[in-house]
């Protein structure tokens, strides 16, 4: 193989490994608005507006964007509140919103606190855990995007998709596999809310604390500050993840209090950054913390954190 040859190839491979030209990951503002209003309509990824206000929705949204409410797709499961649906329930939800297999599908959201960028990450998580090959969030959001284009009132005209046959539910994880699994010398257990609640210093939850091994690193922490909608380069993060253990040699368990959270720090994770082998417990806290035979933590163990 001659060396221009030898350069092209390592050239391509290095392309095809970068995180940022993943079929799943981010998309700017302007690359989302050239997609969306391109005048051939079959060549229009699915837009997908995730808020759970409807009104919010009805209100102003990018143009073609389907509503779909990402509580929707979660229900209160032998007591435990916003568990994930089953199969049987979630896939009409998706092909009905028009969720397909051969379709690119755009995500966004906003929020008055801040946080309803965890419900794109979320809807994110179930399409990819459907099989969906094809996923992109905007980075920064609707408040990014309506800093230089108009929104719209219309509501499109989605026809109904067709989901993948063969699901990819090996990226969420139960509790059964997290107790089995965390102590392992590997495996690194990630509780991704915020600090207070992780010490067991907040009014929500019926048990405090978090499970023991667990490393808080909180999901704000791989968000812009002026904008929690936007993603921090790696570069910024890289440093602050591994001084938590949070390698990309490890094995990745992420959690969180509903799951929203833990969503968008396995997205960051895995399609952000790159790291090969990150998965979701969707019960999270919510769950744990009714599960009163299982142990709870409230120190934190970030001096001695670090697995080799």
């Amino acid at each position: 193989m001659s060396g221009k040859l030898k350069w092209a190839c390592s050239l391509g491979l290095m392309f095809m490994a970068s995180p940022s030209l993943a079929a799943i990951g981010l998309i700017s503002p302007s690359e989302a608005h050239e997609s969306i209003t391109r005048t051939d309509a079959k060549k229009r990824p699915l837009l997908l507006d995730t808020r759970g206000g409807y009104k919010d929705y009805i209100s102003g949204h990018l143009p073609t964007a389907h509503h779909i409410n990402f509580d929707t797709l979660r229900g209160t499961d032998q007591g435990v509140p916003v568990q994930y649906l089953p199969e049987d329930l979630t896939r009409p939800l998706l092909e009905r919103a028009g969720v397909d297999r051969g379709r690119q599908h755009i995500l966004y959201a906003e929020g008055g606190t801040g946080d309803e960028i965890l419900s794109a990450s979320m809807v994110a998580y179930v399409l990819e855990k459907y099989g969906i090959e094809d996923i992109k969030i905007i980075d920064g959001g609707l408040p990014a995007y309506k800093l230089s284009y108009e929104l719209s009132q219309e509501y499109p005209n989605t026809p109904r998709g067709t989901l993948p046959k063969k699901a990819k539910f090996s990226i969420g994880t139960d509790v059964k596999t997290v107790m089995q699994r965390k102590d392992q010398k590997n495996v690194v257990l990630v509780d991704a809310r915020p600090k207070n609640e992780y010490l067991g210093e907040d009014s929500v939850w019926p048990r405090k604390g978090h499970i023991p091994g667990a490393v808080s690193f909180p999901w704000r922490m791989v968000m812009t500050s002026d904008n929690t909608h936007k993603f921090k380069p790696y570069s910024e993060v890289q440093s602050l993840l591994t001084d938590k253990g949070i390698s990309p040699d490890k094995e990745i368990i992420v959690y969180c209090g509903t799951s929203r959270e833990g969503s968008l720090l396995r997205f960051y994770l895995t399609h952000v950054a790159g790291y090969k082998n990150v998965v979701l417990y969707e019960g999270s806290w919510k769950e744990y913390a009714a599960l009163k035979e299982l142990p709870v933590e409230t120190a934190d163990p970030s001096q001695n954190n670090s697995k080799s």
